[in-house]
């Protein structure tokens, strides 16, 4: 493997015990997130021809959240490539869904710069675009954050917005408390260890309030 893949697996917290990289994977998970959503956009587009633009952002969100690259990554033994601190290991970081999820896009990333665009499209089709079928299958791209936002935009006439009411823990354990905000009125909180699972679990809390009302 490579220099530049290995850099894929450098967590932040590896820069305190270690001076083998000047830099974590934070750069190449940046890149990588933008290949990501270019590849399984352009993957949906031409799959589901009869699509239209709210079903086609549905099934991407409902293929590259956290929890899909999550398994991706443990499925690779990621988790055991991952270099980071022996702290950050004793607190369970190789476990951590969002770190195994980062280091996915960071791999992509890496990937793109070594071997192009075509090789990520190619990993991303043997270990991503095979589930979407299943996804359409299940309707798992309905999420909750979808189903709430066409219920306010038809109840409503407005667009979900979710507030960020709090931020805390380390690094490696952090946990968000957003709200549901659907006009000028305040509805369900949720919990997450990312913004993204937090504000899953505020539109759930929140579509159980309007639903029973």
């Amino acid at each position: 493997m490579s220099n530049l893949l290995k850099n894929a697996f450098v967590h932040r917290s590896y820069l305190n015990e270690s001076h083998e990289f000047e830099n974590s994977n934070e750069r190449l998970e940046y890149l990588g997130d933008a290949v990501l959503e270019l590849a399984t956009s352009d993957f949906l587009y031409h799959t589901y021809p009869d699509f239209q633009e709210g079903m086609l952002t549905n099934m991407r969100a409902a293929l590259v959240r956290t929890a899909s690259l999550a398994d991706i990554a443990q499925n690779l033994d990621y988790s055991k490539k991952l270099l980071m601190s022996k702290g950050e290991e004793a607190t369970g970081g190789r476990q951590n869904r969002s770190i195994l999820a980062d280091t996915l896009e960071a791999y992509l990333g890496a990937l793109y710069l070594e071997k192009g665009y075509s090789a990520c499209v190619e990993f991303l089709q043997t270990n991503l675009f095979i589930k979407a079928n299943q996804v359409l299958k299940s309707e798992t791209y309905k999420d909750n954050k979808s189903l709430l936002q066409e219920i306010a935009q038809s109840r409503y006439k407005a667009t979900p917005l979710y507030n960020l009411i709090s931020e805390s823990g380390p690094d490696h354990d952090k946990e968000f408390i957003m709200q549901v905000m659907i006009g000028d009125k305040k509805y369900g909180e949720g919990r997450g260890k990312s913004k993204q699972t937090s504000q899953e679990d505020a539109a759930k809390n929140t579509l159980e309030m309007i639903t029973h009302t």
